[in-house]
């Protein structure tokens, strides 16, 4: 599949025009900004989690970034609400969850394979990040 997958071209889609897709895990839909590939792809998408819903231990081969845009989503014990950006390196794996339901914004293998550095940074902090520095989740560490 390739969508919007020419960025030398311009691309617009506004919330009338998404379009939710099922995944492949029950409760979690998502909207395809830009894709090359099937399931495993690069891509861009917004995803949003039913309360209660998970998404299976998985790995993130070319790395993930996330940005949480509502309610709250989970890794193990650590919770992240609206705001929160999370950069998983290639090579790592998580189990996302939402108790409450979440809706974020994700890009999938659009990193450099040697990148290894774990990142969690609160958006709505104004001492969180300064450049280059991250900072770790409530009762994380890094």
């Amino acid at each position: 599949m390739r969508l919007n997958a020419d960025f030398s071209r311009r691309a617009i889609v506004t919330p009338e025009q998404y379009q939710w897709v099922a995944s492949p895990q029950s409760g979690v839909e998502r909207v395809m900004l830009d894709r090359v590939g099937e399931e495993k792809a690069r891509a861009t998408s917004i995803v949003r989690y039913a309360p209660g819903s998970w998404f299976p231990q998985h790995p993130h081969p070319g790395g993930e970034e996330i940005l949480v845009l509502s309610g709250t989503l989970s890794e193990d014990d650590a919770h992240y609400p609206a705001g929160w950006y999370m950069r998983n390196p290639p090579g790592s794996s998580h189990q996302p969850a939402s108790g409450e339901g979440a809706v974020i914004f994700v890009k999938l293998w659009q990193m450099q394979p040697d990148e290894r550095r774990s990142v969690r940074i609160d958006t709505h902090d104004p001492n969180a990040c300064p450049a280059g520095r991250s900072t770790p989740a409530r009762g994380q560490q890094h």
